[in-house]
């Protein structure tokens, strides 16, 4: 299995929710097993999901995904 370089990232947003895969999943609307799907074969966040989890303080759409939300597109629209 080969695990995406975005993987740590969501890892990383479910410490955030008390590494609880059900909290997580019920923040962002999904269920537990997809989060479990995703943790278990080293899947990122998808994007449609990646805005509900920074709104839920599970860390920022730039560390989640920055193949979507690079940070340098932030700078340039400030």
């Amino acid at each position: 299995m080969r695990t995406h370089p975005f993987h740590a990232a969501l890892k990383d947003a479910l410490k955030a929710a008390d590494d609880n895969q059900s909290r997580f999943a019920r923040e962002i609307g999904t269920s537990q097993q997809l989060v479990s799907y995703w943790l278990n074969n080293g899947r990122p966040l998808p994007a449609e999901f990646v805005l509900a989890a920074e709104a839920a303080g599970f860390g920022s759409r730039h560390d989640l995904r920055p193949d979507l939300y690079p940070r340098d597109a932030e700078q340039a629209a400030a």
